[in-house]
């Protein structure tokens, strides 16, 4: 009898472990069902056509660390289509569609994100000076729901007139094509301390909408210009094809802040990367996704800068580029 009773309650527990294993089976597929969804929002001030590369990149880094969009992130892309008095309103609609973090390109984006998301973290890319224009408090410990990547323009504004100078041995006059955007000012500072120990005389002229072309190309005509330098803003992006086209127009050399200019027909260019930036947007995403605290996670500088140039435009000019100009460059449009 003892023997049987051992066999029997065997017997049962092996039927149960069955009946558990069948009953376990359909769990596997409601698991996956209830995994966390993450929302991630864009906040692009240019149009989809400008900013598609520059997700593209962000998106494929950030399935490279595990969030997949349609599987485990949503990603909720609003674009200012040069507008920026869309802001307010697309940040509210990304408030709205209760998004986990909000990444936001260049300056005047990521002050309208801050100001108005509430606690949802921002992540700036590219924005200009972000201690100067009151972004962070500082870069180390940037405080509040902000952080992510300088675009380090200003100081970059000195080494663009530097390569513009090594283009044109002859540089006596730049004329720096500005904009209405609050980051142009310090730009435009930066350009004249620079000038000075090149012996270079600086002038500059507003130019924010294709009404200001005429008059600006008066402006230069009567200052003499032999140059132009195209201070990075938001504006000035999405306006990068028609300050090309100026350029090429008044038939004098102009260097731009990225390669994107260039490739819409600008001659030159130097600046961040914006593409590797964003690349380490995702980085940020995800530590914030995994609970780190934005206002403690340091303020970054691009790591990666790209020198691009057009022979192509270079030749509509009449000039022959130095040799050791078109070596380190990154990009040569022939």
């Amino acid at each position: 009898m003892p023997r049987r009773g051992v066999t029997a309650r065997r017997r049962l527990l092996i039927a149960l472990g069955a009946g558990a294993g069948a009953l376990a089976a359909p769990l596997a597929p409601f698991a996956q069902q209830r995994q966390r969804i993450y929302r991630i929002g864009i906040l692009y001030p240019d149009t989809v056509a400008s900013g598609s590369h520059l997700i593209d990149s962000f998106i494929e880094e950030l399935r490279r660390l595990g969030y997949i969009e349609g599987k485990n992130a949503v990603i909720e892309r609003n674009f200012a289509e040069g507008n920026l008095r869309r802001l307010p309103v697309l940040v509210a609609d990304l408030v709205a569609r209760n998004v986990d973090v909000i990444v936001a390109e260049a300056t005047g984006p990521a002050q309208e994100a801050k100001r108005s998301s509430g606690k949802i973290p921002v992540i700036f890319v590219n924005a200009v000076d972000p201690v100067g224009n009151g972004l962070v408090s500082n870069l180390v410990q940037p405080g509040g729901n902000i952080t992510g990547i300088s675009s380090v323009s200003r100081e970059l504004s000195a080494k663009r007139l530097q390569l513009l100078k090594e283009a044109l041995p002859k540089l006596a006059r730049v004329a720096v094509l500005a904009s209405s955007d609050s980051t142009s000012d310090a730009q435009l500072a930066e350009v004249r301390r620079a000038a000075k120990p090149l012996g270079v005389e600086v002038s500059s002229t507003l130019v924010t909408r294709r009404e200001d072309f005429a008059p600006a190309m008066a402006l230069l005509r009567q200052l003499r210009a032999d140059s132009l330098l195209c201070v990075e803003t938001s504006e000035n992006f999405h306006n990068r094809r028609l300050l090309a086209d100026f350029a090429a127009e008044i038939r004098l050399p102009a260097i731009f802040g990225n390669k994107e200019y260039v490739d819409v027909g600008g001659l030159m260019s130097y600046g961040a990367s914006y593409e590797d930036n964003y690349r380490r947007a995702a980085g940020y995403v995800d530590k914030i996704l995994k609970g780190a605290k934005p206002g403690e996670l340091p303020v970054e500088q691009p790591a990666r800068f790209e020198l691009a140039v057009s022979v192509k435009a270079a030749g509509a000019l009449g000039l022959t580029l130095p040799q050791a100009l078109l070596r380190r460059a990154d990009k040569v449009i022939e």
